[in-house]
């Protein structure tokens, strides 16, 4: 595999030119992500991507890292070969439309399928005698050349139900399907035959959508059975499990009305744990960790964090079968926890969360369990990208074994970051991050950033972004203003919930209140103060823009909800919008969000200049929001700014793309703070 030196002699001419991030470098850094660990808890799996964002090209590399001496090497697998999946002493891998075995660490391999035309998400069975895979088939033509097969070149698309269009890409009347392919006969098995329905679900699922049970006796995945307006009005997914010997499907999750997901069985099979949400229609629900006993004693649930005032991300099971290790949002940052299980039936019991971790950084994701007493994990701060660590479970210290971005960030200077208490409009205290450039000087003034969170219910943690990065915006000389308003999780629950149907009133109160504490401060220049968001974060600039009382001299926002009621009529997940505003703007009483929490009713009272960023892939938050909000300011003789990229959804992928993205914010910034 080639290095791509061009990208890596930018990034090296940049750290010795400068000591602060600039985009360019940004999108240089390596992407480290955990893969597995070994069985003996020794070797560490991991891979890396770096970006070359002149040729938008990435470079993808494999390593295993010995836990135990810290010696690293890469892992390349001959012949074109692509690594899949570690069981044990046995490695699997991919070349053109095959799979492959190998017991020797890739020294010699073995065909054991070629059938995998269009596949993704391939799983082998612990046995080694099935394979499970996904594949998309053609169910409900909606493509007007598969309706009619005599107009090759017709560009017409028919559609007579919702969810016409999800996130980015419209419906074409293909679903994904898992697929189970048996070694010892050749045959193929569709589990979800002629059914309209998605496994992995669309846009985000992939391979923890389904999962193997340990005796490969079945395969469980997850589905939302539901199609048309029932599927874009629901969020109800269920746990479905299907038996290889019967050849039948049961739903485990029969009777649970939200969310359910993450499946993962015990390592001895005897067990059942995944992420369960209680209401339909609530996709920021409280999220639960969900235990039930299989065999003989299958049906038994325990909510394993039904009593704790947190909601769960993702999860892992320790190896003994006798705790789960998850990771949750907690006061500002994302920690991990330990729940203790009984060895006997679930039974009665009142589970104990104990907190492992603590500290200025978040705990991205659970790799794999190296020993009885320490987990790899993955972890970020506003300083760093992610990088993988030792976590030892009696006391939460740790050790960082992957260095791929050090050599970067020993030449940066850090933005110190901290959590500030600030006292709300109705007397609560709310957890505040305040960043400060590289080198703060507090008898300077600086021009200071209020950051909107998007959402509406997302941690604002210790996360790092390569868009709204706070590290490149401090480099910049900007403090940066980030509140946990209402509608964070990591707070309690009820903090979480409370901004539902009340998107316009307290959290905008509690954006305030958060920026004038800061305010307060000799080093904060009040006459250079911005605000910037995107998604709920855009709605809410162009709400507080609409009654900022003259605190910001500038705004930006992206892919924000300009107009609720063009947004509700144009919007895909429909459970969303009924949920956060309270329904459909022709109910009576009206809703709202549609009068008293809808930006475009307030356009009359901006007053300060505004860019708007808009992707014309984005269905979520489609283009005429952000083209209604340039538009009106532009009628009202407000500076403005539209930054349009055609071929971006709801984020911004392209590399070069992002570095425009980030140019232009900093331009305008520029122009209108400093």
């Amino acid at each position: 595999m080639k290095y791509l030196l061009l990208p890596l002699l930018l990034a090296s001419a940049y750290c010795q030119a400068q000591n602060k991030m600039t985009p360019e470098l940004l999108w240089s850094l390596k992407r480290v992500s955990g893969v597995s660990v070994s069985d003996d808890g020794r070797t560490l799996y991991f891979s890396t991507r770096q970006i070359d964002w002149q040729t938008e090209k990435s470079t993808n590399k494999e390593y295993e890292l010995d836990l135990q001496t810290g010696k690293q090497k890469e892992w390349a697998l001959s012949g074109g070969k692509s690594y899949f999946q570690r069981d044990k002493e046995t490695i699997y891998a991919t070349a053109e439309n095959n799979i492959y075995r190998s017991t020797d660490n890739g020294m010699n391999w073995s065909q054991v399928y070629n059938g995998l035309r269009d596949a993704d998400n391939i799983r082998v069975s612990p046995n080694g005698k099935y394979v499970a895979f996904s594949r998309e088939v053609l169910l409900k033509p909606m493509m007007g050349t598969d309706i009619y097969n005599d107009l090759p070149k017709t560009t017409a698309q028919v559609y007579t139900d919702l969810n016409y269009r999800h996130w980015d890409t419209w419906e074409d009347g293909k679903f994904q399907h898992v697929f189970i392919y048996s070694a010892k006969d050749g045959t193929i098995k569709d589990l979800m035959l002629n059914e309209p329905y998605d496994s992995p679900q669309k846009p985000f699922g992939g391979i923890e959508d389904f999962v193997w049970s340990p005796d490969s006796k079945g395969l469980l995945y997850v589905s939302k059975k539901k199609f048309g307006k029932e599927y874009a009005q629901s969020t109800n997914t269920d746990l479905y499990y299907y038996n290889l010997e019967s050849g039948t499907t049961t739903n485990w999750t029969a009777n649970m009305e939200g969310y359910d997901t993450q499946p993962l069985f015990s390592p001895d099979g005897k067990r059942i744990a995944w992420t369960s949400m209680r209401r339909d229609g609530f996709e920021a629900d409280k999220s639960d960790l969900l235990v039930m006993d299989l065999g003989k004693e299958q049906g038994y649930k325990v909510n394993m964090t039904g009593g704790w005032d947190g909601t769960v991300e993702g999860f892992a099971w320790d190896k003994s079968g006798s705790a789960i290790y998850f990771t949750a949002p907690w006061k500002g940052t994302q920690q991990l926890f330990e729940v203790k299980l009984p060895a006997s039936r679930l039974g009665k019991m009142s589970p104990v969360i104990r907190q492992v971790t603590d500290g200025k950084f978040d705990v991205t994701g659970i790799v794999g369990q190296s020993s009885n007493k320490e987990l790899v994990i993955s972890r970020t701060d506003m300083n760093h990208a992610a990088e993988l660590y030792t976590v030892q479970l009696a006391n939460g210290a740790m050790k960082q074994v992957t260095h791929e971005n050090d050599a970067t960030y020993n030449s940066l200077s850090q933005s110190n970051t901290e959590l500030r208490m600030v006292p709300t409009s109705d007397g609560k205290q709310m957890g505040v991050w305040v960043v400060y450039p590289p080198d703060f000087n507090p008898a300077k003034k600086y021009p200071t950033l209020l950051y909107c969170q998007g959402g509406p219910q997302s941690a604002l943690s210790q996360f790092y972004s390569f868009r709204w990065n706070f590290q490149l915006m401090a480099a910049q000389g900007y403090i940066v203003v980030a509140p946990n308003r209402r509608g964070m999780p990591g707070w309690g629950v009820k903090w979480n919930e409370d901004i539902s149907k009340d998107w316009g009133g307290q959290p905008m109160r509690d954006y305030l209140a958060a920026i004038d504490d800061v305010s307060k401060e000799n080093y904060v220049d009040k006459s250079r103060l911005g605000c910037v968001g995107a998604s709920y974060g855009g709605y809410s600039v162009f709400m507080l823009a609409g009654m900022h009382d003259n605190r910001f001299k500038s705004f930006i926002a992206h892919d924000g909800l300009f107009d609720m009621k063009s947004w509700y009529g144009t919007t895909e997940e429909l459970w969303f919008a009924n949920w956060d505003l309270g329904g459909a703007y022709w109910r009576k009483p009206i809703p709202s969000g549609y009068e008293k929490f809808n930006p475009s009713n307030f356009v009359d009272k901006w007053n300060a200049p505004i860019m708007i960023v808009q992707g014309g892939t984005d269905y979520r938050v489609p283009i005429e929001q952000g083209l209604e909000a340039f538009q009106a300011a532009q009628l009202r003789g407000i500076k403005s700014k539209l930054l349009y990229f055609p071929n971006e959804n709801h984020w911004v992928l392209h590399a070069q793309n992002g570095i425009a993205w980030q140019r232009e914010f900093f331009k305008w910034l520029d122009e209108t703070l400093k």
